[in-house]
């Protein structure tokens, strides 16, 4: 009989850097204690069948050298291509199921959260059963997921799922992780139950701050939006549209933001009523000058803090999804306020990264 393996993932939270990774700003995440596991073994034929009972789906094809996709984002077939040009081989079928209860589209990284969970079980089921450390499944899940099908994304929710905790990522000029335990209480996570509109949010965010910065370049060869000072944020006022200045500031204040939170993790004396003002800090300039939340989100946030939270910001690219609150104390009671704002809540805690549990 051949062994049952079973491997997950941790969704996640963006806890400071929204909106920052892509212009090359480093970002703080962390792992949360809602999962998407992959269960199976493998079969007598070189066939991939891949139940998926949580959407009523399966999922079927047959193991090639390079298995065509059929679909966008084909992430089944795309991990395996990844892993085979890396030297793994699959000489047998196999059969899994995949449960999860991360919220779907709702910036929680569900879609990363399965693929490295699906690359842990690959990696351990193929004919060398060969380990690898949980960066270098982070890595190839983001090869898998965002550089096999040209997507804009960045790093961070591999590398946060994988490696789960609190992590630390500088994706530029060259990777660099830290990873941290802090002694952090519960949050509160709150599903709007509204899709994300990431692509106009992007158009607006994203695009309109690397024009700016291309405007601010032409005249300062110099700058860089790692070093330059905020309180100077007022030399390129009249060179910008009201907009765009909006989006520098922002993102100044974003970046300060991050660096006074960091410092506490890095010490590992957790202020938790400045690090709740911080992610409320990140949230402001997320709303005013990103504009990537929405009324219903702004509800959930206000009842939350209302109730008692010491934080709360909306996660993931904006335009709907989730937002979460710091809540240490009392956090069925944020919950509460987060159901009355019409959002669903769920307790979570930081977590660890992906995991594999082997049956003979």
């Amino acid at each position: 009989m051949s062994s049952v393996l079973t491997t997950s993932a941790p969704g996640r939270i963006c806890l400071f850097g929204e909106h920052q990774d892509y212009l090359g700003l480093p970002v703080i995440a962390a792992a949360i204690s809602r999962q998407i596991a992959v269960t199976g073994a493998h079969r007598i034929d070189n066939k991939v069948v891949i139940h998926m009972p949580d959407i009523d789906q399966i999922e079927s094809f047959y193991l090639s050298t390079d298995i065509a996709y059929t679909s966008a984002r084909d992430y089944f077939k795309s991990a395996i291509n990844v892993l085979m040009r890396s030297g793994y081989t699959f000489s047998k079928g196999m059969e899994v199921s995949v449960h999860g209860n991360i919220p779907i589209n709702s910036g929680t990284s569900s879609s990363s959260a399965l693929l490295v969970a699906w690359i842990n079980w690959l990696i351990r089921m193929s004919d060398s059963g060969q380990k690898r450390t949980k960066a270098e499944i982070g890595e190839l899940a983001y090869r898998a997921e965002v550089l096999e099908f040209g997507e804009p994304g960045g790093m961070m929710d591999h590398y946060s799922t994988s490696i789960g905790k609190v992590i630390y990522l500088e994706s530029q000029p060259t990777v660099r992780l830290e990873v941290f335990q802090p002694a952090l209480g519960t949050f509160v996570l709150g599903d709007s139950r509204q899709p994300k509109d990431t692509l106009r949010i992007l158009q607006h965010v994203k695009f309109g701050m690397l024009d700016a910065i291309a405007k601010i370049r032409a005249v300062d060869a110099t700058f860089s939006l790692h070093d330059f000072p905020q309180e100077r944020a007022g030399e390129y006022k009249n060179i910008l549209t009201d907009t765009q200045y909006q989006l520098f500031v922002s993102n100044l204040s974003d970046r300060e933001v991050l660096k006074e939170a960091l410092k506490m993790f890095r010490s590992d004396r957790m202020d938790h009523v400045r690090l709740g003002e911080l992610l409320t800090i990140h949230q402001e300039s997320l709303r005013d000058a990103k504009k990537v939340s929405t009324p219903k989100i702004d509800a959930m946030i206000d009842g939350a803090l209302k109730a008692g939270a010491l934080g709360a910001k909306i996660n993931g690219s904006g335009g709907g999804g989730c937002m979460f609150a710091y809540a240490p104390e009392q956090p069925e009671a944020i919950a509460g306020a987060i159901e009355r704002a019409g959002g669903t809540a769920y307790l979570i805690r930081i977590d660890e990264g992906t995991t594999a549990d082997l049956v003979n």
